[in-house]
Protein backbone atom coordinates (compact mmCIF):
# COMPACT_ATOMS: atom_id res chain seq x y z
CA UNK A 1 0.00 0.00 0.00
CA UNK A 2 1.21 3.20 -0.74
CA UNK A 3 -1.09 5.52 0.45
CA UNK A 4 -2.93 4.90 3.73
CA UNK A 5 -6.52 6.71 3.72
CA UNK A 6 -7.81 7.87 6.79
CA UNK A 7 -10.96 8.38 8.56
CA UNK A 8 -11.45 10.42 12.02
CA UNK A 9 -14.40 9.33 14.67
CA UNK A 10 -14.11 12.02 17.31
CA UNK A 11 -12.43 15.00 16.46
CA UNK A 12 -11.85 17.02 19.41
CA UNK A 13 -9.58 16.75 22.63
CA UNK A 14 -6.62 14.00 21.54
CA UNK A 15 -8.03 14.00 18.34
CA UNK A 16 -6.50 17.19 17.45
CA UNK A 17 -2.99 15.54 17.66
CA UNK A 18 -3.63 12.83 15.97
CA UNK A 19 -4.94 14.83 12.81
CA UNK A 20 -1.86 17.20 12.85
CA UNK A 21 0.73 14.29 12.68
CA UNK A 22 -1.09 12.05 10.14
CA UNK A 23 -1.35 15.20 8.02
CA UNK A 24 2.77 15.01 7.97
CA UNK A 25 3.27 11.73 7.14
CA UNK A 26 3.94 11.63 3.52
CA UNK A 27 2.18 8.24 2.72
CA UNK A 28 -1.65 8.84 4.78
CA UNK A 29 -4.11 11.05 3.63
CA UNK A 30 -6.97 12.56 5.99
CA UNK A 31 -9.91 11.41 3.66
CA UNK A 32 -12.91 12.00 6.41
CA UNK A 33 -14.09 13.01 9.77
CA UNK A 34 -16.76 12.33 11.85
CA UNK A 35 -18.02 14.05 15.07
CA UNK A 36 -21.33 14.75 17.17
CA UNK A 37 -20.91 18.31 16.64
CA UNK A 38 -20.77 19.78 12.88
CA UNK A 39 -19.88 23.03 13.81
CA UNK A 40 -16.13 20.99 14.61
CA UNK A 41 -16.81 18.63 11.18
CA UNK A 42 -17.33 21.93 9.21
CA UNK A 43 -14.29 23.30 10.57
CA UNK A 44 -11.77 20.19 10.67
CA UNK A 45 -12.45 18.97 7.37
CA UNK A 46 -12.01 22.00 6.20
CA UNK A 47 -8.67 22.40 7.85
CA UNK A 48 -7.74 18.86 6.37
CA UNK A 49 -9.66 18.93 3.23
CA UNK A 50 -11.52 15.66 4.63
CA UNK A 51 -15.25 15.06 3.85
CA UNK A 52 -17.32 16.00 6.92
CA UNK A 53 -20.11 13.50 8.57
CA UNK A 54 -22.04 13.16 11.97
CA UNK A 55 -22.85 10.24 11.49
CA UNK A 56 -20.50 7.24 11.86
CA UNK A 57 -22.75 4.69 9.66
CA UNK A 58 -23.15 7.18 6.12
CA UNK A 59 -18.73 7.63 6.72
CA UNK A 60 -18.08 4.12 6.87
CA UNK A 61 -20.76 3.75 4.26
CA UNK A 62 -19.71 6.25 1.95
CA UNK A 63 -16.17 6.04 2.46
CA UNK A 64 -13.29 3.17 1.58
CA UNK A 65 -10.94 3.91 4.23
CA UNK A 66 -7.86 1.86 5.10
CA UNK A 67 -7.31 2.99 8.46
CA UNK A 68 -9.69 4.43 11.44
CA UNK A 69 -8.82 6.84 14.16
CA UNK A 70 -11.38 6.23 17.11
CA UNK A 71 -10.87 8.98 19.82
CA UNK A 72 -13.95 9.45 21.55
CA UNK A 73 -14.79 9.38 25.37
CA UNK A 74 -14.42 5.78 26.97
CA UNK A 75 -18.13 5.81 27.26
CA UNK A 76 -18.95 6.43 23.60
CA UNK A 77 -17.69 3.58 21.94
CA UNK A 78 -20.74 1.45 21.36
CA UNK A 79 -19.82 -0.92 18.32
CA UNK A 80 -17.70 1.36 16.07
CA UNK A 81 -14.74 -1.05 16.67
CA UNK A 82 -17.15 -3.86 15.54
CA UNK A 83 -18.58 -2.06 12.42
CA UNK A 84 -14.76 -1.06 11.15
CA UNK A 85 -13.44 -4.78 11.73
CA UNK A 86 -16.02 -6.36 10.10
CA UNK A 87 -15.18 -4.29 6.65
CA UNK A 88 -11.56 -4.93 6.84
CA UNK A 89 -10.68 -1.28 8.20
CA UNK A 90 -7.78 -0.94 10.93
CA UNK A 91 -7.65 0.79 13.58
CA UNK A 92 -6.02 3.37 16.00
CA UNK A 93 -8.13 3.53 18.98
CA UNK A 94 -7.59 5.81 21.76
CA UNK A 95 -7.24 4.95 25.84
CA UNK A 96 -9.04 3.87 27.73
CA UNK A 97 -11.02 1.32 25.49
CA UNK A 98 -13.94 1.70 27.36
CA UNK A 99 -15.52 0.95 30.75
CA UNK A 100 -17.59 -2.28 30.60
CA UNK A 101 -14.86 -5.49 30.36
CA UNK A 102 -17.11 -7.46 29.17
CA UNK A 103 -17.52 -5.64 26.08
CA UNK A 104 -14.37 -4.86 25.75
CA UNK A 105 -12.99 -8.35 26.07
CA UNK A 106 -15.86 -9.33 23.06
CA UNK A 107 -14.38 -6.73 20.56
CA UNK A 108 -11.01 -7.86 21.35
CA UNK A 109 -11.75 -11.57 20.15
CA UNK A 110 -13.68 -9.71 17.08
CA UNK A 111 -10.65 -7.46 16.50
CA UNK A 112 -9.10 -10.54 16.55
CA UNK A 113 -10.14 -12.91 14.38
CA UNK A 114 -10.99 -9.96 11.94
CA UNK A 115 -7.29 -9.78 11.26
CA UNK A 116 -7.40 -6.00 11.22
CA UNK A 117 -4.39 -4.00 12.76
CA UNK A 118 -5.40 -2.47 15.57
CA UNK A 119 -3.10 -0.29 17.87
CA UNK A 120 -4.33 1.66 21.20
CA UNK A 121 -3.08 5.18 22.23
CA UNK A 122 -0.77 4.25 24.83
CA UNK A 123 1.86 6.50 23.16
CA UNK A 124 4.57 6.01 26.39
CA UNK A 125 5.64 2.37 24.59
CA UNK A 126 7.25 4.99 21.93
CA UNK A 127 9.57 7.16 23.85
CA UNK A 128 13.06 6.57 22.94
CA UNK A 129 14.27 6.36 27.32
CA UNK A 130 10.92 3.60 27.43
CA UNK A 131 13.33 1.76 25.12
CA UNK A 132 16.56 1.79 26.83
CA UNK A 133 14.95 1.01 29.46
CA UNK A 134 13.51 -1.67 28.43
CA UNK A 135 16.67 -2.47 27.37
CA UNK A 136 18.35 -2.25 30.22
CA UNK A 137 15.68 -4.31 32.13
CA UNK A 138 16.05 -7.45 30.04
CA UNK A 139 17.04 -10.14 31.98
CA UNK A 140 17.55 -8.18 35.49
CA UNK A 141 15.13 -9.29 38.19
CA UNK A 142 12.54 -6.58 39.38
CA UNK A 143 11.90 -6.33 43.34
CA UNK A 144 9.27 -3.43 43.36
CA UNK A 145 7.61 -0.98 41.22
CA UNK A 146 6.74 2.63 42.11
CA UNK A 147 4.62 4.64 39.68
CA UNK A 148 2.55 8.52 40.16
CA UNK A 149 0.62 10.44 38.49
CA UNK A 150 -0.15 13.82 40.22
CA UNK A 151 -1.65 16.48 38.28
CA UNK A 152 -4.73 19.30 37.98
CA UNK A 153 -8.05 19.08 37.25
CA UNK A 154 -9.68 18.39 33.71
CA UNK A 155 -12.64 20.33 33.00
CA UNK A 156 -14.04 18.49 30.50
CA UNK A 157 -17.76 18.17 31.60
CA UNK A 158 -17.45 14.35 31.14
CA UNK A 159 -14.47 13.18 32.98
CA UNK A 160 -15.72 14.54 36.29
CA UNK A 161 -18.19 11.65 36.18
CA UNK A 162 -17.44 8.03 37.43
CA UNK A 163 -20.12 6.42 34.87
CA UNK A 164 -18.70 7.84 31.86
CA UNK A 165 -14.70 8.22 32.43
CA UNK A 166 -14.26 5.45 35.30
CA UNK A 167 -12.11 8.04 37.24
CA UNK A 168 -8.59 9.54 37.47
CA UNK A 169 -6.78 5.71 37.20
CA UNK A 170 -8.72 4.60 34.37
CA UNK A 171 -8.44 7.67 32.17
CA UNK A 172 -5.35 9.64 32.96
CA UNK A 173 -3.18 7.70 35.33
CA UNK A 174 -3.87 3.86 33.18
CA UNK A 175 -0.63 5.42 31.18
CA UNK A 176 1.82 4.85 34.40
CA UNK A 177 0.05 1.67 34.89
CA UNK A 178 0.57 0.63 31.45
CA UNK A 179 4.74 1.64 31.43
CA UNK A 180 4.58 -0.45 34.97
CA UNK A 181 3.23 -3.57 32.49
CA UNK A 182 5.40 -2.71 29.92
CA UNK A 183 8.62 -2.82 31.50
CA UNK A 184 7.59 -5.18 35.08
CA UNK A 185 5.19 -7.41 33.73
CA UNK A 186 1.68 -8.54 34.12
CA UNK A 187 -0.09 -7.67 37.51
CA UNK A 188 -1.42 -10.16 39.60
CA UNK A 189 -3.57 -8.77 42.41
CA UNK A 190 -4.90 -5.37 43.26
CA UNK A 191 -5.73 -3.36 46.13
CA UNK A 192 -7.18 -0.04 46.16
CA UNK A 193 -8.18 3.14 48.57
CA UNK A 194 -9.58 5.84 46.94
CA UNK A 195 -11.08 8.71 48.24
CA UNK A 196 -13.12 12.59 47.30
CA UNK A 197 -11.09 14.37 49.70
CA UNK A 198 -10.63 17.97 48.69
CA UNK A 199 -12.09 18.60 44.84
CA UNK A 200 -15.97 17.75 46.15
CA UNK A 201 -17.10 21.59 45.45
CA UNK A 202 -16.60 20.83 41.76
CA UNK A 203 -20.53 20.74 40.34
CA UNK A 204 -21.31 17.14 39.60
CA UNK A 205 -18.10 15.78 40.53
CA UNK A 206 -18.20 12.22 41.91
CA UNK A 207 -14.67 10.57 40.86
CA UNK A 208 -11.96 10.24 43.62
CA UNK A 209 -9.28 13.18 43.33
CA UNK A 210 -6.92 10.56 45.10
CA UNK A 211 -6.22 7.52 44.64
CA UNK A 212 -3.53 4.51 45.85
CA UNK A 213 -2.95 1.15 44.36
CA UNK A 214 -0.77 -1.96 45.80
CA UNK A 215 -0.35 -4.27 42.88
CA UNK A 216 1.67 -7.78 42.69
CA UNK A 217 3.18 -8.64 39.34
CA UNK A 218 3.25 -12.48 38.15
CA UNK A 219 6.95 -12.06 38.42
CA UNK A 220 6.44 -11.64 42.12
CA UNK A 221 7.66 -8.13 42.55
CA UNK A 222 5.51 -5.58 44.47
CA UNK A 223 4.49 -2.36 43.42
CA UNK A 224 2.43 0.61 43.89
CA UNK A 225 0.73 3.51 42.52
CA UNK A 226 -0.74 7.02 43.21
CA UNK A 227 -2.84 9.36 41.57
CA UNK A 228 -4.49 12.83 42.20
CA UNK A 229 -5.77 15.74 40.47
CA UNK A 230 -5.77 17.85 43.31
CA UNK A 231 -2.08 20.00 42.45
CA UNK A 232 -1.53 23.03 39.93
CA UNK A 233 1.64 21.18 38.08
CA UNK A 234 1.78 17.97 36.11
CA UNK A 235 4.48 15.42 36.98
CA UNK A 236 4.39 11.40 36.27
CA UNK A 237 7.13 8.37 36.43
CA UNK A 238 7.81 5.41 37.26
CA UNK A 239 10.47 3.88 39.23
CA UNK A 240 11.56 -0.04 38.91
CA UNK A 241 14.33 -1.34 41.96
CA UNK A 242 16.16 -4.60 41.83
CA UNK A 243 19.35 -5.30 43.83
CA UNK A 244 21.67 -2.80 43.26
CA UNK A 245 19.94 -0.44 40.53
CA UNK A 246 17.12 1.68 40.25
CA UNK A 247 15.64 2.71 36.48
CA UNK A 248 13.50 6.13 36.87
CA UNK A 249 11.35 7.30 34.44
CA UNK A 250 11.00 10.84 35.66
CA UNK A 251 8.50 12.23 32.82
CA UNK A 252 10.21 11.51 29.56
CA UNK A 253 13.83 11.69 31.15
CA UNK A 254 15.48 8.31 31.87
CA UNK A 255 17.71 7.66 34.65
CA UNK A 256 19.45 4.45 35.47
CA UNK A 257 21.23 4.46 39.14
CA UNK A 258 23.93 1.76 39.80
CA UNK A 259 26.31 1.34 42.45
CA UNK A 260 29.06 3.40 41.12
CA UNK A 261 27.28 5.10 38.47
CA UNK A 262 23.97 7.08 37.40
CA UNK A 263 23.24 7.47 33.55
CA UNK A 264 20.79 9.85 32.43
CA UNK A 265 18.82 10.23 28.88
CA UNK A 266 16.99 12.89 27.96
CA UNK A 267 14.07 12.61 25.17
CA UNK A 268 13.54 14.90 22.61
CA UNK A 269 11.34 12.65 20.54
CA UNK A 270 7.92 13.47 19.82
CA UNK A 271 6.14 10.25 21.06
CA UNK A 272 2.30 11.09 19.63
CA UNK A 273 4.20 11.52 16.30
CA UNK A 274 6.20 8.71 16.83
CA UNK A 275 3.38 6.41 17.38
CA UNK A 276 0.78 7.23 14.84
CA UNK A 277 3.97 7.16 12.53
CA UNK A 278 4.53 3.62 13.45
CA UNK A 279 0.54 2.82 13.12
CA UNK A 280 0.55 3.99 9.51
CA UNK A 281 3.64 2.02 8.63
CA UNK A 282 2.11 -1.24 10.11
CA UNK A 283 -0.60 -0.39 8.06
CA UNK A 284 1.02 0.47 5.03
CA UNK A 285 3.63 -2.54 4.96
CA UNK A 286 0.68 -4.45 6.99
CA UNK A 287 3.13 -5.54 9.44
CA UNK A 288 1.63 -5.32 12.86
CA UNK A 289 5.19 -6.01 15.07
CA UNK A 290 5.45 -2.00 14.28
CA UNK A 291 2.43 -1.20 16.54
CA UNK A 292 3.98 -1.22 20.60
CA UNK A 293 0.23 -1.21 21.68
CA UNK A 294 -2.27 -3.43 20.21
CA UNK A 295 -5.68 -3.84 21.43
CA UNK A 296 -5.14 -6.90 23.64
CA UNK A 297 -2.53 -5.39 25.79
CA UNK A 298 -4.18 -2.22 26.16
CA UNK A 299 -7.60 -4.81 27.22
CA UNK A 300 -4.97 -5.98 29.89
CA UNK A 301 -3.93 -2.62 31.22
CA UNK A 302 -7.86 -1.91 30.99
CA UNK A 303 -8.62 -4.42 33.69
CA UNK A 304 -5.99 -3.76 36.07
CA UNK A 305 -7.79 -0.40 36.55
CA UNK A 306 -11.24 -1.87 36.83
CA UNK A 307 -10.28 -4.16 39.05
CA UNK A 308 -8.70 -1.35 40.95
CA UNK A 309 -11.96 0.64 40.75
CA UNK A 310 -14.00 -2.84 42.16
CA UNK A 311 -11.26 -3.06 44.64
CA UNK A 312 -12.00 0.38 46.05
CA UNK A 313 -15.53 -0.93 46.30
CA UNK A 314 -15.59 -3.78 48.13
CA UNK A 315 -12.34 -2.96 50.56
CA UNK A 316 -11.04 -6.49 49.15
CA UNK A 317 -7.61 -7.32 46.98
CA UNK A 318 -9.04 -9.10 43.63
CA UNK A 319 -6.90 -11.30 41.46
CA UNK A 320 -6.72 -10.47 38.13
CA UNK A 321 -6.93 -14.26 36.60
CA UNK A 322 -10.31 -14.50 38.68
CA UNK A 323 -11.66 -11.15 37.50
CA UNK A 324 -11.37 -11.61 33.91
CA UNK A 325 -12.69 -15.46 33.92
CA UNK A 326 -15.39 -13.92 35.76
CA UNK A 327 -16.89 -12.61 32.44
CA UNK A 328 -19.17 -14.76 30.53
CA UNK A 329 -17.44 -13.50 27.18
CA UNK A 330 -13.91 -15.22 28.27
CA UNK A 331 -15.79 -18.53 29.55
Amino acid sequence: MTNVKVGFIGVGGIASVHLKNISNIEHATIAAVCDISAERVKQVGEQYKANGYTDIDEMLENESLDALFVCVPPFAHGDIEEKAAALGIHMMVEKPLGLNLENVTAKAKIIEKSGVICATGYCLRYLDTVSKAKEYLQGKDIAMVRGHYITSFVQTPWYRSMAKSGGQLVEQSTHTLDLIRYLAGDVNTVYANMALRLMGDIPDIDIPDVTSVSITLESGAIGHLTSSFTQADHYTGIELLGRNFRVMLDNTTLHIIEKDKTISYKSNLDFYAAQDRAFIDAVRLNDKELVLAPYGEALKTLAVTLAANASNKTGEAIHLSEFMSALPCVN
